[in-house]
């Protein structure tokens, strides 16, 4: 069908669900200012053929085989400044929507958003304003006040100290181990408890444990 609008916005669909992409394509045949510019299944298949279309904006799945949607949209953003991308989603999480936008996606939306939002959000992203659902937002911001990940400061050598503890070392122990004085080892004990907010070896263990700070 050929679009009566005179210059219409590319979109290029990618989704590693067939009925998902049918539901997209049906959307953007309701509006003239929209024209499909191609389908791909996954991010390694986006890639290719945004080589092949080279589309206006393209509206990117996140979670897919072969490579994610992340990967594809930076791959995509480095090569082709000018597509803007829309990230995809039904899932909320914040490092998702981090990571889409880190990557270089132009906005996030989840996958119940309607025709209008969709289509407003498609115009946005072409004109380069960025669109973010509420739902992306809160998560961003849920994920930004979360307390960080304990343990992500220590060095490499208070890693192993702690390793060791958590295998349940002593001092002397350690410092026999690792072939330094034990004094040494009492220092590094108590950077790792600083570091980690504990008062106690037994806490830093299971802080340890809890949170996988060391393999």
């Amino acid at each position: 069908m050929t679009n009566s609008f005179p210059n219409p916005i590319r979109v290029m669909l990618v989704d590693d669900h067939a009925m998902v992409r049918r539901g997209l394509a049906t959307i953007l045949k309701i509006f003239d200012d929209f024209e499909l510019a191609g389908e791909a299944e996954n991010g390694l298949a986006a890639v290719q053929l945004c080589d092949k279309t080279v589309p206006d904006v393209v509206l990117m799945d996140m979670v897919m085989p072969e490579m994610d949607g992340a990967s594809a949209t930076r791959i995509i953003c480095e090569k082709y400044p000018q597509v803007q991308v829309i990230a995809l989603s039904s899932f909320k999480e914040g490092d998702l929507v981090k990571n889409a936008l880190e990557a270089g996606a132009i906005g996030f939306l989840m996958k119940d958003v309607s025709a209008d939002e969709l289509a407003r959000a498609i115009r946005a992203a072409h004109a380069g304003r960025a669109t973010l659902s509420p739902a992306a937002a809160q998560a961003l911001v849920d994920t930004a006040n979360q307390p960080p990940t304990p343990g992500l400061d220590l060095t490499e050598r208070e890693r192993e100290v702690l390793a060791l503890m958590v295998e349940g070392l002593n001092n002397t122990q350690i410092a026999g181990k690792l072939t330094v004085s034990p004094s040494t080892i009492k220092s590094h004990v108590s950077n790792v408890l600083s570091k980690l907010g504990v008062a106690s070896r037994t806490e830093a263990v299971t802080l340890a444990l809890r949170n996988r700070i060391v393999s």
